[in-house]
């Protein structure tokens, strides 16, 4: 059975903190990332257990996912899943001369598995393969993008 899961990292020139700052403000993903265009959070909750809502848009559709915080934990890591059991995204944050490696990963979970077969039947793998894809392809743009917007401003967080 494959394993559907992919991380990549990249050094940044900015602490830890600043750029958990940076990632675990979600209203701000569609700045980097080649598929989110953007998100909101439901209500004035943060941290572990807030549930948020990202916009997503590919040359084939537009969706809504509604995800959950599983770790806040500022400077180390930020991680969601989507819709509560499907997909693991996260960002981890570790010092490192020069700055911070920060690496992004994403996991399909039992949920996401189960959801695809489904939904696809036969198709399911094919499916799957596509996310994988995306994910191969979108993460290391995310990173990119946010290295430059991180190493471009005063503060990370501007």
């Amino acid at each position: 059975m494959t394993e559907w899961t992919f991380s990549d990292s990249i050094i940044v020139a900015r602490t830890p903190e600043e750029l958990y700052d940076l990632v675990s403000d979600i209203t701000r993903m569609g700045e980097w990332s080649p598929v989110n265009t953007g998100g909101w959070w439901e209500d004035e909750k943060r941290g572990v257990d807030a549930w948020f809502v990202g916009r997503n848009v590919t040359p084939e559709r537009t969706w809504e996912t509604r995800s959950k915080v599983i770790v806040a934990d500022r400077g180390r890591e930020f991680a969601f899943v989507v819709h509560g059991d499907r997909t693991r995204w996260g960002y981890a944050f570790e010092a490192v001369e020069g700055g911070t490696r920060m690496t992004e990963s994403w996991k399909m979970l039992p949920g996401g598995l189960d959801y695809f077969r489904e939904r696809y039947g036969e198709d399911a793998e094919s499916e799957l393969e596509k996310r994988a894809n995306s994910a191969r392809s979108g993460i290391p743009a995310t990173l990119a993008a946010i290295k430059k917007t991180a190493e471009s401003t005063g503060s990370a967080s501007s």
